[in-house]
């Protein structure tokens, strides 16, 4: 087919409406105006930047962002002077706007340079109205401007702005879809992220994440279970199971299907030897899934159960669904099932209303649970969530006095757990060499704790046994052993 002679308009009439063989229409599309313009520009090769921004779920998302780009024939740089820039944002703290914003700005010195430059903005800041609306007026120069929900459209939205010469935004509000089956670019060939669900239901007063990543939307059981199947014969040895709150998995489906019973088949799969899985809610925590997990042999010992504060009252005005002691009560469960599990956990501090008494509960239950270790957060106002409208927002002096007391528990705590597999053997999935030190390999066992020992680069993706010398409070030093 003749790609060059269609105007964008006649591309898409003739373009399949159904996905994925509309993008891959796109790609091939794409591909052949970007051949025309390397004649044009007489350069052998087209670069793309891609910077991602957030969570593991946005990691995922770039995976997929890559992949449409190499198949449109995009090769990757580390540099921002590259010829198609992505940034894939994330909306969680007002911070990261505003740093996305400084960084447009050496982007435009980079496009006046390079006349070929497209710049692209994705993910969830672009879901805000008002972030969009800023950046038509005030960041013209940028090419593409899409959401959370329509991802898997990158080729489509490249090929109507190499044709039209203008600004594209497509921001969906909603979205029933779940597109799949797109090419994929794994930072790991032997561990990968997997979607479950996208969105989220629970509306906690402080977060952005269901008004920018939609209401919940579970991808069929057996779609899943194939999309590992399929990696684990690529290799994949370890996958994490991805969704907002993976415990509400399948509620919406037509058949329902509980997240313990997707974990149970999965845990089948062969080839398989890890399975991972984030995030989960506390107030959907069940008995069935505790069971699951403790009968599994592939299923990590590990879970990310995030406490946010241990204030009942707290909880409450977060719309948190549930109260200390109800948490105190399911790891008591979870630690009965399993002795051995490592619990990490979220801790927000300073939320409006946040009285010392309040700070002194979240401190209890952090010295009865004894986390193995707590991404601790100061409170960050979002314009749109109904946390930012409370009363008694707290001061900054009063909240760097908690966080710093928060943090040193924490902390002590943490590197008091870490010990405790000290002078042991564990089992240790080789993921890559040290950063800081060349000689050595870095791993991770099964409770999520990096380890750092001497090997050859051949075992990155291979479990291996590692003799633990020494815990250096987060991590540990080894040995390998036959």
């Amino acid at each position: 087919m003749n790609y060059l002679n269609m105007t964008y308009d006649e591309a898409c009439h003739h373009a399949p409406i159904e996905e994925p063989a509309r993008q891959y229409y796109f790609i091939e599309y794409c591909k052949a105006m970007l051949d025309k313009l390397k004649e044009v520009a007489e350069k052998e090769t087209f670069t793309f930047h891609l910077a991602t921004f957030g969570c593991q779920m946005n990691s995922r998302d770039s995976e997929k962002l890559q992949g449409i780009l190499e198949a449109i024939g995009f090769e990757e740089t580390d540099s921002e002077e590259a010829d198609f820039v992505l940034y894939n944002t994330c909306t969680v703290r007002e911070n990261a706007n505003q740093r996305v914003y400084g960084r447009l700005g050496h982007l435009n010195s980079l496009k006046q340079k390079n006349p070929h430059m497209m710049i692209s903005l994705c993910g969830c800041m672009m879901q805000e109205e008002e972030v969009v609306a800023k950046i038509r007026k005030s960041y013209r120069f940028v090419d593409i401007i899409f959401g959370t929900h329509n991802i898997f459209k990158l080729a489509e939205l490249m090929a109507e702005r190499m044709q039209k010469k203008k600004m594209v935004v497509d921001i969906w509000e909603g979205t029933d879809r779940i597109v799949e089956d797109l090419p994929t670019d794994r930072k790991y060939p032997f561990k990968s992220g997997v979607n479950i669900m996208f969105g989220c239901n629970n509306f906690c007063s402080y977060c952005i994440v269901p008004y920018v990543r939609g209401r919940e939307r579970s991808r069929s059981s057996k779609d899943i279970v194939d999309e590992v199947k399929k990696l684990s014969k690529d290799g994949v040895v370890e996958i994490m199971l991805l969704g907002q709150n993976v415990n509400s998995y399948g509620k919406n489906l037509e058949e329902p299907v509980s997240f313990a019973e997707l974990l149970t088949e999965i845990d089948q799969i062969e080839e398989l030897k890890r399975i991972r899985f984030m995030t989960s809610h506390p107030k959907d925590l069940s008995d069935e899934l505790i069971e699951a997990m403790k009968n599994s042999k592939k299923v990590c010992r590990h879970i990310h159960l995030p406490l946010q504060s241990g204030s009942s009252n707290i909880l409450k005005a977060m719309n948190r669904s549930y109260t200390k002691e109800q948490y105190l009560v399911l790891v008591d469960k979870i630690r009965a099932a399993m002795p051995d599990i490592s619990l990490t956990t979220d801790i927000i501090v300073g939320f409006p209303g946040e009285t010392e008494e309040d700070f002194l509960e979240t401190l209890d239950v952090v010295k009865k649970v004894r986390f193995d270790s707590a991404f601790t957060f100061v409170y960050s106002k979002r314009t749109g969530t109904p946390a930012a409208k409370m009363e008694c927002q707290i001061t900054d002096e009063a909240v760097k006095n908690r966080f710093d007391r928060l943090l040193k528990e924490v902390k002590l705590i943490s590197s008091d757990m870490c010990r405790r597999d000290e002078h042991t053997i564990q089992e240790v999935l080789v993921e890559d060499i040290n950063d800081s030190a060349r000689e050595l390999l870095t791993g991770r066992m099964g409770n999520n704790v990096t380890v750092h020992f001497k090997g050859d680069s051949s075992l990155i993706g291979k479990t291996v046994n590692v003799y633990l010398d020494e815990s250096k409070g987060f991590y540990y030093m080894g040995t390998l052993r036959p």
